[in-house]
């Protein structure tokens, strides 16, 4: 093939291989068990213990979470269990959403929270407290536009909005929705339009969707071009 193909293990060390370190212990052990040894190696394979992010670091990120029930008919009858989605971030820049479902809230927490920090990404943000320019996007029936504001406005937003931008550190910025306000598909469609993704700078939101409608089609703008516009000198 003309193509080449590469593969990137991001997991250092390797959680494949500590699997099966822990399996090949488990069975040259005797048949006596400890009760200790038992919850020991559960603990070691849970997936919080793969992140790539210190336990102290973990404690001082910001969380913006949504709970609700979720029921899953069967021929038995109704299965109820918790979902959680939750948007966790450094309130620098940093920001990641995750999801998990639990027959208990904190067996549905420690599915979402390690899946948010390895989903975790930088944002771009204006003097590195607001938007860079109007966004708009559509999630299902919700509609969101956001815009930029001066200093000091603050955030004159949702309030599911506005924990996501505390999480993410954008101090001033305004936003408005229509159609369905349903929490669980704001705070995804708001994240949505903050992580670029993959697409270039100004050609969406990542997702396929238009994010940026004021800057579409137009290539990046220069430093002394938006200090003209906005009436002020950009500082690093």
């Amino acid at each position: 093939s003309p193509y080449a193909n590469t593969v990137i293990v991001r997991n250092n060390p390797s959680m494949f291989r500590i699997a099966r370190e822990i399996e090949k212990g488990e069975k040259e052990r005797d048949d006596m068990f400890v009760v200790d040894e038992v919850e020991s190696s559960t603990d070691a394979m849970k997936p919080i213990k793969f992140l790539h992010v210190p336990s102290n670091q973990l404690q001082k990120l910001y969380r913006a979470q949504y709970v609700r029930w979720v029921k899953q008919q069967t021929g038995k009858g109704k299965i109820e269990r918790y979902s959680v989605l939750i948007v966790v971030g450094n309130g620098k820049g940093l920001i990641g959403l995750g999801e998990g479902k639990g027959l208990d809230y904190m067996g549905a927490m420690s599915k979402a929270f390690p899946q948010a920090v390895r989903n975790m990404d930088y944002i771009e943000r204006f003097e590195d407290r607001t938007i860079w320019t109007e966004m708009e996007t559509k999630f299902g029936a919700t509609r969101i536009i956001l815009r930029p504001r001066p200093v000091g406005f603050g955030l004159a937003t949702n309030p599911i909005i506005h924990e996501v931008f505390k999480v993410a550190g954008i101090k001033d910025a305004s936003a408005k929705v229509w159609g369905s306000r349903n929490p669980y598909h704001v705070m995804k469609a708001v994240v949505r339009m903050l992580l670029p993704g993959h697409m270039p700078a100004l050609m969406g939101d990542g997702v396929g969707g238009q994010g940026r409608t004021m800057e579409k089609g137009r290539e990046m703008r220069s430093v002394m071009e938006i200090e003209r516009d906005r009436g002020r000198k950009i500082v690093p």
